[in-house]
């Protein structure tokens, strides 16, 4: 899942990226508002958590144009404007979460997963299909209780798909989701994490389908097609 970070703090800003980070998300920071308003509109998001305090433009100036290009992304402001006035414009101007510093880090994770899953239609935080579940909370597969060990990036890559069941993921959105600007990922590397990926799922009656031309999805049957 792929967050973007704008918070001009950069002590902040870090520590939380690399937290985020360490939890397996790919994460991109930006610390003005202008730049936030500009790589919002050109890359894809899961969610955006947004500070208010920017510099060159208000975050609820930037909240109001991303949702203004009908921007789904899930936005969670983190601000040190707690006033309720505040909170009641950021959530009618689009946002789907408000919470104010200083902040537990756990909490804003229980939220990021609360609209992660919303985004994905789920109710639980316990997700099934095939042989396998996904623990969105502690973001981890098992098969019959015990614990399937899996490479990070090809983890990722599973709880995409997984959070997708049946649906076909683009190359493209593949690479977006899993990577930073900072990252290097290519269609190529994707084909061999896909390849490596339907070895494990083999005794888990799951495998990882191609649609030609168009990307992959995950499916219930044993054996492709």
């Amino acid at each position: 899942m792929r967050i973007l970070l704008v918070e001009d703090n950069d002590t902040l800003a870090e520590g939380l990226s690399t937290i985020l980070r360490g939890s397996g998300y790919a994460v991109d920071v930006v610390s003005d508002g202008m730049s936030a308003e500009a790589v919002a509109a050109a890359q894809n998001f899961d969610l955006i958590i947004l500070d208010l305090n920017l510099p060159e433009m208000d975050g609820l100036d930037v909240l109001r144009s991303i949702r203004a290009r009908q921007n789904q992304a899930a936005v969670i402001i983190l601000t040190a404007r707690g006033t309720p006035e505040e909170r009641v414009r950021g959530l009618d101007l689009g946002a789907d979460d408000y919470l104010t510093k200083p902040f537990d880090i756990s909490e804003l994770e229980a939220r990021i997963r609360v609209l992660l899953r919303r985004q994905a239609g789920l109710r639980s935080s316990r997700v099934d299909f095939g042989g396998l579940t996904f623990d969105l909370t502690s973001r981890t597969f098992s098969a019959a209780g015990r614990p399937v060990d899996i490479p990070s990036r090809e983890l990722a890559l599973l709880e995409l798909l997984f959070m997708r069941a049946g649906k076909v993921v683009s190359k493209d959105a593949i690479i977006g989701s899993l990577t930073g600007f900072d990252d290097d990922l290519s269609a190529n590397a994707i084909e061999q994490y896909v390849s490596r990926l339907r070895r494990r799922l083999q005794s888990h009656g799951l495998t990882v389908k191609t649609a030609r031309g168009i990307g992959y999805y995950l499916d219930a049957a044993a054996q492709e097609a």
